[in-house]
């Protein structure tokens, strides 16, 4: 990365950086939309199964993923800052912080998962399906946690293309293991939706691996010499990476887990066929997410690289062109959706009636898609100025007390019924892209404010 006072120049820059990024976001969140299709095609109660699984894990694995992505901000201005030396030192930590995560959600899971799924009161096969669908996933958190910490520290030089070739590379791998282990093809044994956990957790493995080869042989990232003159645990570093890191996570398992709870409440409240269709819709859709959220990681590489270098100006130019791609992709998209909803449901059931379910679901959910957009850029840009905790607040406010109690209460008590839950999730993520625009224009008048003070 450099600086530079060319728009064109920093458009050219931001472009670099971010399509290894969207590409790589929607590959790596393919490996979840294989797991949901191909378990789909193996019954509803698979896809129900997978569904219920996949909502606990999401917001655990992203929120840990959210709390590693300080490694991303902290990284990109101490490269801004020119302070090179103290990158190997920072990343060391922050595997120590993934170890340690790692071990708390292991620990959490093996005492409470089964309790928690029965108190669902799911069927009994759904349940099943669900429980060891987790525990396969399991098997590959260690892996996905590493591999996050050595993404981050790749990312945070802009070098994003190197993340895109593991995942382009391991892909493939994923499809192989969930074709063979949930329909029992080439002779491995037929586990449904319990195999697509498997599938991915390998899939995980080999993404880690591959990130140590690229970490070690690429340059310039053999040049910080990661794996070398390992540092001992320092209580110092760790708490600045948690300072930085927590919140992020906080926000992000907040916003994933108002998801995951309206998953939770719908497995209770109505039927497997309407779990299934929110399912398909859920996972669509998330996909599409990618896209505004790649370019939040973008932003927050790029106006961490500002702000660590004192150009406050560019990071507000950055700003703008994160703001306006984000809103010109989520258009793109929710109307392709638009017109493709049926054949897209078709993807994941032949069940008439989940897909006469998930029809009308797939229009409320693109009203939200505009909204999340526009957070989840604003997000990016608040972590690259390593402004993380009153963000964090403004999340829990907007998607619990007003996103999930508007949508449980339209859903309970209302003609609405499951589609409520959409609404409320809509309102939830208005009021958290109106919060972060107001901490951010406070963020930018202090900072500018700031260097016209130095330049007098």
């Amino acid at each position: 990365m450099y600086h530079t006072d060319s728009i064109r120049e920093m458009y050219k820059q931001f472009i670099r950086i971010l399509w290894p990024i969207m590409i790589t976001q929607v590959l790596l969140y393919s490996m979840n939309l294989i797991d949901t299709m191909m378990s789909g095609r193996a019954g509803v109660d698979d896809l129900a199964g997978v569904a219920i699984g996949s909502s606990f894990w999401a917001p655990v694995s992203t929120g840990i993923n959210g709390i590693l992505l300080a490694v991303t901000a902290i990284v990109a201005q101490l490269l801004g800052a020119g302070q090179k030396e103290a990158v190997r030192h920072n990343v060391q930590q922050a595997i120590y912080v993934a170890v340690g995560l790692t071990a708390i959600i292991l620990l959490i899971g093996m005492f409470f998962l089964n309790d928690i799924l029965d108190i669902m009161g799911l069927e009994a096969s759904v349940h099943q399906i669900s429980y060891y669908y987790l525990v396969a996933l399991s098997t590959g958190a260690l892996p996905l946690f590493f591999f996050g910490v050595l993404r981050n520290f790749v990312d945070a030089q802009g070098l994003t293309r190197i993340s895109l070739y593991v995942i382009t590379t391991s892909l493939p791998l994923n499809i192989f293991f969930n074709y063979a282990l949930i329909f029992g093809n080439f002779r491995f044994p037929e586990l449904g939706g319990v195999g697509a956990g498997f599938a991915t957790s390998i899939t995980y493995w080999l993404m880690f691996l591959l990130m140590i080869l690229m970490v070690m042989k690429v340059t310039p990232l053999k040049g910080f010499n990661i794996f070398r003159g390992w540092s001992r645990p320092s209580a110092e570093t760790i708490w600045h990476h948690l300072a930085v890191g927590v919140p992020i996570g906080v926000l992000i398992f907040v916003e994933t887990s108002i998801f995951s709870m309206m998953t939770l409440f719908i497995g209770v409240m109505f039927t497997t066929n309407i779990i299934a269709a929110n399912q398909v819709v859920l996972n669509f859709t998330t996909m599409l997410f990618m896209l505004p959220l790649s370019i939040s990681m973008a932003m927050t590489i790029v106006i961490g690289f500002s702000a660590g270098g004192g150009r406050h100006e560019d990071a507000r130019r950055y700003k703008m062109m994160g703001v306006i791609s984000s809103l010109g992709l989520v258009s793109v998209a929710s109307t392709i959706l638009y017109f493709f909803r049926e054949p897209i449901s078709y993807l994941y059931t032949d069940d008439p009636e989940v897909v006469a379910v998930t029809m009308p679901l797939f229009l409320f959910a693109i009203v939200y898609q505009f909204s999340d957009a526009l957070q989840a850029t604003f997000q990016g840009i608040l972590r690259g100025y390593k402004d993380v905790i009153l963000p964090s607040v403004i999340a829990i406010v907007s998607y619990w007390l007003i996103g999930m109690l508007a949508g449980y209460l339209l859903a309970s008590r209302t003609v609405l019924e499951v589609y409520g839950f959409w609404v409320g999730i809509s309102i939830g993520l208005t009021s958290a892209a109106v919060g972060f625009y107001i901490r951010l224009k406070h963020i930018e008048n202090k900072n500018m404010f700031n260097s016209s003070q130095n330049a007098q």
